[in-house]
């Protein structure tokens, strides 16, 4: 089978074999924002064409691509949830070259009822869940969105969702705080001390004009601002995310991951790493509880 992971920025492609050994892969920049006119079969066949054309007859589509931006709109399919019961809640994509599959995102509630959502990771976590087995877990999948998910008996049980990435850049560019950030490596000193902070009484509000204040004091050079919000930001993530936990299996880029491991360990927080490219395998089980393999 031919998995995708189909996002806002980049597209990544994965031939798979009946064993989920991954044959041949790509990674281009042709996010669904990049497609005009909502020609996203045109753009699939641009990618995946010579494998279609070598005889692969099925696809599984997940990320972005089944958002209301994207080509077909795949609803939110309601935790708990494994890979039976994400097939299950695939749909049909108009695709003339071959059969074609999205894959629906994940919705979640917290304990005030607020919903959550969440689409390409449910992959991720698939796979993760797999290798754990039936045991509870907690996995945290640090980025623009950081995915914090318990894991349970091969499913995804509950999740939340911290914008931390996010509101580092808008803070650290758009805000204040931009105009004594300046760019250049991590500063781990820094970011140590803004981990240490964020376990001080005032709240993350009162926190952030502190960095600014520490700074006018001449106690925060501009060198080290943006590793020192980087870890005021990710410690309070990690307070609120992982209360009560004793161990967190970290999925993520390696800079971004580091960053999360040591914000953990510093908590006293075990940590398990994984390869960060999940995708496919977890594509892969999808894949095979629709009988496609």
């Amino acid at each position: 089978m031919i998995g995708v992971d189909w996002g806002t920025s980049s597209l990544r492609a994965y031939r798979i074999g009946a064993d989920g050994a991954v044959t041949d892969r790509l990674d281009r920049p042709g996010g669904i924002l990049t497609v005009e006119g909502g020609r996203f079969a045109d753009a699939l066949r641009d990618t995946i064409g010579p494998w279609i054309a070598a005889g692969e007859t099925r696809v599984l589509l997940c990320g972005m691509i089944g958002s209301r931006q994207g080509w077909v709109e795949a609803p939110y399919l309601p935790c708990p949830a494994g890979p039976a019961e994400i097939a299950g809640a695939t749909i049909p994509v108009p695709f003339e070259d071959a059969e074609t599959r999205l894959v629906p995102g994940l919705t979640s509630s917290d304990e005030a009822g607020v919903p959550d959502v969440m689409r390409g990771e449910e992959t991720k976590l698939v796979a993760l869940a797999d290798l754990l087995g039936d045991a509870p877990a907690l996995a945290c999948l640090p980025g623009t969105h950081s995915k914090w998910a318990h894991l349970e008996g091969g499913r995804v049980t509950r999740f939340t969702t911290q914008m931390t990435g996010e509101a580092f850049a808008a803070l650290s560019q758009h805000t204040i705080l931009a105009r004594t950030a300046q760019d250049g490596p991590d500063q781990p000193e820094a970011f140590a001390r803004g981990l240490a902070r964020a376990r001080q009484p005032g709240g993350l509000l009162h926190h952030l004009f502190g960095t600014r204040a520490l700074h006018l004091m001449d106690r925060l050079p501009a060198t080290e601002t943006r590793s020192y919000l980087s870890g005021l930001l990710i410690g309070h993530e990690v307070a609120s995310a992982s209360k009560g936990a004793t161990r967190v299996q970290l999925v993520g880029a390696a800079g971004l991951a580091a960053l999360y491991e040591t914000a953990l360990r510093d908590a006293g927080i075990e940590v398990t790493t994984h390869d960060p490219d999940l995708v496919a395998s977890g594509l892969h089980h999808i894949g095979r509880s629709l009988g496609w393999l």
